[in-house]
């Protein structure tokens, strides 16, 4: 049979690189992750837990070589050779706990970056793939707003908000995690390559998936409950009633985590999904600072510095008839009695003080 990492190690249990394999080998074995936890629950050791997987497999009639392929074990192990990488088990102590006390958590993580940050406190902030410029505003400004005030920003990488989450952390020179829905070898989307390898650098990604795998369909809702399992509390900033950030934010009430929904206007189907959430229960917040105040991580002296400024006297009047959403430089101007000319200057010296910001359509409100 394969040969058992018990009788190799001793009875003092397996060594850091035996340990690894240990991990890579019950990453790769083709049997259900619940058949995984429910051994490893049984067993002081996860090469105990391995041997006995095997053992009970060979038992139905199954060779080795079904469950385990000897050359991806390999593959797995030269990856973790990198210092910034790690293969991380369910009985591991540095397995971060918050994913364990979910219902299902990943037998096995893999993991490239700041590993320390699985132990950080954490907030996941996800939303629409096509999200409108507001929301992409929103999900950056909470995202670093959240990161500041030293909280890791966990999401999934994926085009849209995730994106401008991650972004928006990294500009604040905080610290991000990305949960991949392949293996770590490769970055989904593709148009997201540059911005993981940023994340890789000051951040973490991982994924319960081993190297060479690639996307498909189902995984991403299995990485979901991983992004809320990490957090404390899910914000949802924009979704679409069947979006699959309602999946995340529905893993999380599931676990006992805090949920968040960022409301937006009712003619967009973007807000559809926020405000069922919200209609459901979840807390409604505008700003990363009422997510910390929300999770009782803000105390009353950093609320009091985080209060928002009063506008100056010369653009309040503009500041009113700039919406959230798009709005034309033509109706901006006749909300104000002000000819087009007067508005643009102000509008100029407004993008300058980051009022307001231009985008496809006119200006949008800045925060």
């Amino acid at each position: 049979m394969y040969p058992k990492i018990l009788e190799r190690c001793g009875h003092g249990g397996p060594a850091l690189e035996d340990l690894r394999k240990v991990w890579a080998t019950l990453g790769r074995i083709a049997l259900p992750d619940a058949v995984k936890r429910d051994t490893l629950s049984r067993y002081a050791r996860p090469d105990q837990a391995l041997d006995v997987i095997l053992d009970a497999a060979q038992a139905k009639g199954f060779r080795i070589d079904q469950l385990i392929n000897e050359k991806l074990i390999e593959q797995d192990l030269r990856w973790s050779e990198e210092s910034s990488r790690e293969i991380i088990g369910l009985t591991d102590a540095g397995y971060p706990h918050l994913l364990r006390e979910i219902a299902s958590p990943p037998t096995v993580l893999y993991c490239d970056g700041r590993i320390s940050l699985l132990h950080e406190r954490s907030v996941a902030i996800v939303g629409s793939r096509k999200p409108t410029h507001a929301g992409v505003k929103i999900a950056a400004t909470m995202a670093g707003d959240i990161a500041r005030a030293g909280t890791v920003v966990v999401s999934g990488l994926a085009h849209g908000i995730d994106s401008a989450a991650h972004r928006g952390a990294l500009v604040a020179d905080g610290w991000t995690i990305a949960v991949f829905a392949t293996g770590l070898d490769s970055i989904y989307p593709k148009r997201n390559r540059d911005l993981g390898s940023q994340i890789k650098e000051k951040g973490l990604v991982i994924s319960e998936f081993p190297t060479g795998v690639g996307v498909r369909r189902h995984h991403f809702p299995q990485r979901n409950r991983i992004i809320s399992g990490l957090s404390m509390g899910t914000v949802v900033v924009e979704a679409t009633a069947r979006s699959g950030s309602l999946i995340t934010a529905g893993f999380a009430a599931d676990q006992g985590r805090e949920v968040f929904a960022v409301p937006g206007s009712v003619y967009s189907p973007p807000s559809n999904g926020p405000h069922q959430l919200i209609r459901d229960g979840a807390c409604l917040v505008e700003s990363g600072a009422q997510v910390l105040e929300g999770l009782g991580w803000l105390n009353p002296e950093k609320k009091k510095n985080n209060a928002p400024s009063e506008q100056p006297e010369w653009c309040r009047e503009i500041l009113r008839a700039v919406d959230f959403t798009p709005t034309a430089l033509d109706q901006i101007a006749e909300r104000c009695g002000l000819t087009i000319g007067e508005v643009s200057a102000i509008l100029i010296r407004m993008e300058c003080e980051q009022l307001v910001s231009a985008c496809h359509g006119g200006y949008v409100r800045a925060g």
